[in-house]
């Protein structure tokens, strides 16, 4: 696809509302988790409880593909979700687990938010480009360049993160006002 496209392959917030209002407590709460941390699916099936702190409300998120590790600090709903799935199964080191009792895998994962975006009548796919394109475009520095979205993501070099602000086809609107 190319990048002057005029197809919009990212969610807006609403519409990630939508999907976490359509899934199960555990698939809001990866849904949610994941897109405020930009984390990918192998991040999200790999997080332990051993990386949340519920009482400082601080989340230490381990990067795949040779990203920077970092931590997060947890909002209120995603405190009260988490909080529900460790008195769901208090005794596992994984914080999403299967119906079977194993932690999720990849496949559950895709499958489940699949389901969640059928369901919420979402037609984009759902991927980390959804949580990158918000966070460059919500909250550049002052000179218009994404900031904080580099960390969030973990990304290493920025040419990483400028990829996510080629999405949006609003980053120029207002720069040339007089």
């Amino acid at each position: 696809m190319s990048i002057l496209s005029n197809v919009r392959n990212y969610l807006l917030p609403s519409e990630i509302e939508r999907l976490i209002k359509c899934a199960s407590p555990r698939n809001g709460a990866m849904i949610l988790l994941a897109y405020r941390h930009g984390l990918r699916v192998s991040e999200l099936v790999n997080l332990e409880w051993s990386q949340i702190d519920l009482h400082g409300g601080t989340i230490h998120v381990h990067r795949r593909k040779h990203g920077v590790d970092s931590t997060h600090p947890l909002s209120g709903s995603e405190l009260r979700a988490l909080r529900r799935l460790r008195r769901e199964h208090p005794n596992t080191r994984h914080v999403f687990i299967s119906q079977r009792g194993t932690p999720m895998t990849r496949q559950n994962v895709q499958c489940d938010a699949g389901s969640a975006r059928r369901e919420a009548g979402i037609e984009i796919a759902i991927h980390r480009t959804c949580c990158g394109t918000q966070r460059a475009t919500s909250s550049p520095t002052k000179d218009g360049t994404p900031g904080p979205c580099s960390t969030n993501l973990g990304h290493r070099n920025i040419q990483s993160t400028v990829i996510y602000t080629n999405l949006d086809g609003n980053r120029f609107n207002g720069w040339w006002q007089d």
